[in-house]
């Protein structure tokens, strides 16, 4: 028999819920995402680390699990929370959700009032949140309310893999490893280069004696306020070398460049996010995963913004021509989501020759 459980923010909001994984108690920022498919890609990305990640579509897990469908070795969230959580074997694999939430050793809950939740996070905005199967309420809410925020850590060694090389040809590319997604090394080394992936701990020196033909700057958790050795690296590698960043990567060279990054209300997480290009007015329907985003009321001389969501004008891409840098807040690879943005990586690459 599955065992009651607690959700609770740090506003005092408690919701009941049942747990569907690992017993325990999980602090950390709570936020949702509109994903309506990829799971299992959402919670192996690295990028949800510290925070409690929850499903607003009401059901989650009806295709199954498989190895094919993860993006890192493990799972990132502190806790996962749904409505209703599936457990059936599907197209995905043969192991179904909750099954492979509990092997994991996940602190999972189902049976949750959602709909409340992501209201109260977008009418109040991210906060710090709890679950558990252990603690009363009033006890989870001052363990929430105790809990350091987000805000001001750099947490990107702890979500970074080891040094690693995708790719055998074409032109050499150095990673900084924010915390970046697989698919993201695998999209990029298919589409030609020799992918050289290093810690964000790597300096500017370290990155050119490798003596790349361009730099890529990945996703990642945390705040990229916080995330100053990237960026001192940056600042050192802008004009001698390419630069292409996404998500966590973009603010970081937007910070590189002179720009301040800022944290949004509640974020943008999810497979529907519309993008509209400066250059020609098309729209791209993009995957995004962040909180913070860059401020850009006034953008130095020589950076223009390209890119703004529809949603709420925040900037979604930035280029620095003279210098040969640009990035986009989104995710190229949409492992899972719609594919409108994926010619960026081949874009990067056959640009360096």
């Amino acid at each position: 028999m599955s065992e009651g459980a607690l959700l609770v923010l740090e506003d005092g909001l408690v919701l009941p819920g049942r747990s569907v994984g690992a017993p325990g108690t999980a602090l950390g920022e709570m936020v949702f995402t509109t994903g309506m498919t990829g799971y299992q890609e959402a919670v192996t990305d690295p990028s949800y680390l510290g925070q409690i990640l929850c499903f607003a579509a009401p059901m989650i897990g009806n295709y199954g699990t498989g190895p094919a469908h993860v993006e890192s070795d493990r799972v990132w969230p502190e806790a996962v929370v749904m409505r209703v959580a599936g457990d059936r074997a599907g197209s995905a694999g043969p192991v179904g959700w909750r099954s492979w939430l509990a092997e994991q050793g996940v602190i999972a809950i189902a049976d949750v009032d959602t709909r409340t939740l992501v209201r109260r996070l977008r009418d109040n905005g991210a906060m710090r949140g709890a679950v558990s199967t252990e603690l009363g309420a009033d006890e989870l809410i001052e363990a929430a309310r105790t809990h350091p925020p987000l805000d001001g850590r750099d947490i990107t060694a702890d979500a970074a893999g080891p040094p690693r090389t995708l790719g055998a040809d074409g032109p050499r590319v150095v990673a900084f490893d924010c915390g970046m997604k697989r698919s993201i090394g695998e999209r990029l080394a298919a589409s030609g280069c020799r992918l050289e992936i290093v810690p964000p701990s790597t300096t500017a020196d370290e990155v050119l004696a490798r003596d790349p033909d361009g730099v890529f700057v990945s996703n990642g958790p945390g705040d990229p306020g916080a995330v100053d050795g990237v960026v001192t690296a940056l600042r050192q590698l802008l004009g001698d070398v390419p630069v292409f960043g996404i998500c966590m990567g973009h603010q970081l060279l937007g910070r590189a460049l002179g720009l301040q990054t800022e944290k949004l209300p509640f974020g943008h997480r999810g497979a529907n996010h519309p993008v509209q290009r400066e250059e020609d007015g098309g729209v791209e329907i993009t995957v995004q995963n962040h909180g913070y985003a860059v401020a850009a009321e006034q953008a130095p001389d020589g950076v223009v913004v390209t890119r703004r969501s529809l949603f709420d004008g925040s900037v979604e891409g930035l280029a620095a021509p003279e210098l040969d840098a640009w990035s986009v807040q989104y995710h190229p690879e949409a492992r899972p989501g719609p594919h409108d943005a994926g010619y960026l990586f081949s874009r990067f690459v056959s640009a360096l020759g």
